[in-house]
């Protein structure tokens, strides 16, 4: 198995999918994003979205939990130790592309576009992603391109 094998560079994986529940969107917007129209389903109503939809942080942190969840597969078979994940330097382009509505499934992929070794941290490479989610229309509800440093020797 090569790094590329590993990572999946190139392509595209299924993370899993989350129904956003009207309790957890509140739950979420209490302690994350206290707007009206995420918090209370009257307030809702009379918004620009007509209804109770989530966050577009929450929808983002559910990319992310459902990211990690999916990241030991396949498990390391190459040659020398696991690779190992580091943090994110960051993400960009960020687009909440489609208000995702209290009782929505959406399904999260991630594709991983590459990596470059880091010359100020030997023996680091930097992953590039591009992040997706999707609603049950097949609309893209969100994107971004993400980075996480990878320890691999």
């Amino acid at each position: 198995m090569t790094l590329d094998d590993y990572l999946g560079v190139g392509r595209t994986v299924t993370l899993g999918s989350h129904r956003f529940e009207p309790e957890e969107i509140k739950t979420f917007a209490r302690k994350f994003d206290p707007q009206p129209f995420h918090m209370d389903e009257k307030s809702a109503q009379n918004s620009v979205f007509g209804r109770l939809c989530a966050s577009g942080w929450h929808t983002a942190s559910m990319w992310m939990r459902y990211n990690v969840e999916k990241r030991a597969e396949p498990a390391w078979s190459g040659p020398g130790p696991e690779p190992q994940f580091g943090p994110s330097p960051g993400f960009r382009n960020l687009k909440w592309l489609k208000p995702v509505y209290a009782g929505e499934t959406v399904t999260f992929k991630r594709t991983v576009l590459g990596h470059r070794p880091l010359a100020s941290r030997p023996g680091w490479r930097l992953m590039s992603v591009r992040a997706e989610a999707f609603d049950s229309t097949g609309d893209k509800v969100i994107e971004f391109e993400s980075a996480v440093l990878v320890k691999a020797g």
